[in-house]
């Protein structure tokens, strides 16, 4: 796998978990505000996409405080096709995130 591709894998990794807590208000978050979430998606949540390794705790934090409007841009169907969508799901569930069921997010659908 490419690293570029690893790194948005990552970011669509977490994207399942971000929208029940945190309010979709695109009106608030600015360009540069996304830019800088998605980074730290990426910079901080690297290791999870290794097989058998799980998000870290500050992983976690980031991902809790995720705007949706910023990661699903990133989930084009390209990614989409890399993404293992049940282990996803586990990842965000340890992060302590619910996953909404029939959600679509750039590429994806969550399973019903």
């Amino acid at each position: 796998m490419r690293a570029a591709g690893s790194l948005a894998v990552i970011i669509c990794l977490l994207w399942c978990g971000v929208w029940e807590v945190v309010p979709m208000a695109k009106a608030n978050t600015s360009p540069s505000q996304c830019k800088q979430e998605v980074g730290r998606l990426r910079d901080e949540c690297r290791s999870a996409i290794l097989p058998g390794r799980n998000p870290s705790a500050l992983c976690c934090q980031i991902v809790r405080a995720a705007h949706v409007e910023c990661v699903c841009p990133y989930v084009t169907p390209k990614v989409a096709n890399l993404i293992p969508v049940e282990r996803t799901i586990k990842q965000i569930e340890g992060c302590g995130r619910s996953v909404p069921r029939n959600f679509k997010c750039g590429s994806i659908t969550t399973p019903p």
